[in-house]
């Protein structure tokens, strides 16, 4: 079982991943979106979001392959 996240951690990350649109599964490009979009000035803060949308968007990209 994996770690559960805080809710400032996931509301953030929902946030972005429906406003942000350049949004990929890459964990270095997430990190420098979150920085861009948001105010979060504590580096694991940030990580751990980045993270979080990381995750969600390669569940996502799996399950758009298992239905094709």
């Amino acid at each position: 079982m994996g770690a559960i996240k805080p809710t400032y951690i996931k509301s953030l990350g929902k946030q972005l991943l429906k406003e942000v649109p350049d949004v990929t599964d890459d964990f270095d490009v997430n990190k420098k979106i979150v920085a861009e979009y948001t105010n979060v000035e504590s580096k694991g803060v940030r990580n751990r979001i980045a993270g979080y949308i990381t995750h969600k968007k390669v569940k996502e990209n799996k399950e758009k392959e298992s239905k094709e």
